[in-house]
């Protein structure tokens, strides 16, 4: 008999955490392995605004699905674009361009999130996100061309404009991006003797009360005076009413000269979530305690894409999208995949939360490991032990330290790449939410697979 296949969608910190165990566990005779992914690598996201400040390397954060010990698993370049649950089919579109459609005895969806975004006017256009590495790569060269750009203007204007920074999203993303950033342009002035430090301005804006709430009151404090006292103008119950080219317009009315908008204000689960006959909450598939989809066979998701229940608070609580549960879930799903092939009981997922680390830049930091609330030094040295250790390969963790010595060593350097010059480098050229495929154009592809076997 043929070996079932166990298709894995997404090279998250879910899906390939899924895949490794898979590999361990199951023998090559028992099942083949196939993940689907754009790209070779596992993108360690949490470092992401580090790569923007340019204190890490873009390779550093892209750890290698190819340095896996076993290579079992078959890995296909594409993304999921459909799922025909009924048919047990999953449509793929490689990297290529190329569509097909995959036939799976078991499916694990783990596609993640892509930046949530609301219908303000100009969003989309001039708006730009921190959710991969190309953005990543590409706002640093932006912002660096900005400083470019304006010490070389005589147009007063034009300077102030380009010298303004925008940054939509309290949480942890968005704070540490201003953090990292404003420290990149702080320590760039230097390098610029036409320009006024004083005209470079970075505002942190955010419609909740509060910043990063999930650290309490007296950290969430902490933080904020961080930020103020480096020179972040922190505005929160306000977000953007409408952005331009030039200016971002914010609800309360202020109208700010700006180039630079970056948008990180939370996620929403993967468009695939959507192609789906099944249940959602908040745009995340329901699944039970064991992750499995109710109402189709062999189907299981996790991660941002899926809202699983948090059986350690309860009271119908979801697990938040964070890597410390994606990774935790990954396993338990591979478990229980593994199980559902043996004929054996599946378990429910259950994990309390360990804590929170925010890395602010420099000697700046708050942690809350464990519930115990750090600042300063100690907050950094937990923030960044628990970055590294997560790494996933040796090479990885090298290149991390190298890098962060050799910031702390040389500094900052201000060059652009140049490698997105020619790219708008805003949230619709980044995305690809328009790639999915509609009931309909998934049964022509189920029905196309069935005719051609």
């Amino acid at each position: 008999m043929a070996r079932p296949t166990i298709l894995v969608v997404g090279a998250g910190f879910a899906g390939v955490e899924c895949v490794r165990r898979l590999e361990r566990e199951l023998s090559a005779a028992e099942a083949e392995i196939l993940l689907v992914t754009p790209f070779s690598y596992q993108l360690y996201l949490p470092l992401l605004p580090q790569v923007a400040a340019g204190v890490l390397t873009p390779q550093s954060v892209a750890l290698s699905l190819r340095r896996s010990r076993r290579h079992r698993t078959r890995i296909i370049p594409g993304g999921a674009i459909g799922v025909d649950t009924a048919a047990k089919v999953c449509v793929l579109r490689k990297i290529t361009g190329e569509t097909v459609a995959q036939r799976y005895d078991r499916l694990v969806l783990a596609p993640g999130s892509i930046t949530r975004t609301f219908d303000i006017p100009g969003l989309l256009e001039h708006g730009r996100g921190m959710k991969t590495l190309a953005e990543a790569a590409y706002i640093r060269d932006h912002v660096i061309a900005q400083l470019d750009l304006a010490d070389a203007s005589q147009d007063e204007a034009e300077r102030t404009s380009r010298l303004r920074f925008v940054v939509v999203g309290g949480g942890y993303a968005g704070t540490e991006t201003a953090a990292c950033l404003q420290r990149l342009t702080h320590h760039a002035v230097k390098r610029y003797p036409r320009l006024d430090p004083r005209q470079i301005k970075w505002h942190l804006v955010d419609i909740a009360p509060k910043l990063m709430p999930e650290l309490g009151d007296r950290l969430g404090l902490v933080a904020l005076d961080i930020l103020r006292r480096r020179g972040i103008e922190v505005s929160l119950g306000v977000s953007v009413a409408e952005a331009g080219p030039e200016k971002v317009t914010l609800t309360d009315g202020r109208v700010l000269p700006s180039r630079t908008l970056i948008w990180t204000a939370g996620v929403a689960a993967s468009p695939l979530v959507g192609t789906l006959d099944a249940e959602t909450v908040r745009g995340r598939l329901v699944v039970t305690p064991e992750m499995t989809v109710p109402g189709t066979d062999g189907v299981f998701a996790l991660g941002d894409a899926a809202a699983v229940p948090d059986l350690a608070k309860g009271d119908e609580a979801v697990c938040p999208p964070t890597a410390q549960h994606a990774l935790r879930q990954g396993r338990k799903v591979a478990a229980n995949v593994i199980a559902s092939l043996r004929g054996q009981r599946m378990q429910p997922y259950a994990h309390k939360d360990l804590g929170l680390v925010v890395d602010l830049g420099g000697k700046d930091a708050v942690s809350k490991p464990l519930g115990i609330e750090l600042r300063g030094l100690p907050a950094q040295a937990v923030a960044r032990g628990y970055h590294w250790t997560a790494l996933r390969t040796n090479v990885a963790k090298i290149r991390v330290m190298t890098n962060w010595l050799l910031n702390a060593v040389a500094g900052d350097d201000f060059v652009r790449t140049g490698f997105q010059a020619q790219k708008p480098g805003t949230l619709r050229d980044f995305e690809y939410t328009d790639a999915y495929l509609t009931p309909e154009q998934i049964r022509e592809h189920t029905v196309s697979l069935r005719a051609r076997t």
